[in-house]
């Protein structure tokens, strides 16, 4: 089966690391903005079992995943809706791949909160 940047960087953008994580560069970068940068395919690891672990017990569906893909760089832009006992919250999120030979490069993700009832808008305080 012929590789697909696509589905690599898909799969990381739904939590489905599983299927990524593989393809990551030993060197790897992964800047969360206005969150932290991470170096090295062994912190990236780390911080992808993290989430898994932190949504244990929550229901992640998927309202919009739209992926661009070319040979060496991929962008999904994602709205995901958390829901767990204690409510519902919804992340809209877009994350850059940078590939080269196979292996991810570098990440750029950026994240915000939006109002679960509308993706488009800022969540009620």
């Amino acid at each position: 089966m012929a590789f697909d940047p696509g589905a690599v960087g898909r799969a990381f953008s739904e939590h489905r690391f599983d299927e990524a994580l593989e393809h990551l560069a030993k060197d790897v970068t992964w800047t969360i903005v206005g969150g932290m940068v991470l170096e090295g395919a062994e912190a990236v690891r780390q911080t992808c079992r993290g989430t898994l672990e932190s949504l244990k017990g929550t229901s992640v569906e998927f309202d919009r995943c739209v992926t661009a893909a070319g040979s060496d760089v991929v962008a999904v832009d994602t709205v995901a809706r958390y829901v767990r006992p204690d409510g519902v919250t919804a992340v809209a999120s877009c994350a850059i791949y940078e590939f080269d030979d196979e292996k991810i490069t570098a990440i750029t993700s950026y994240a915000v909160e939006v109002d679960p009832g509308d993706a488009g808008a800022q969540p009620r305080r």
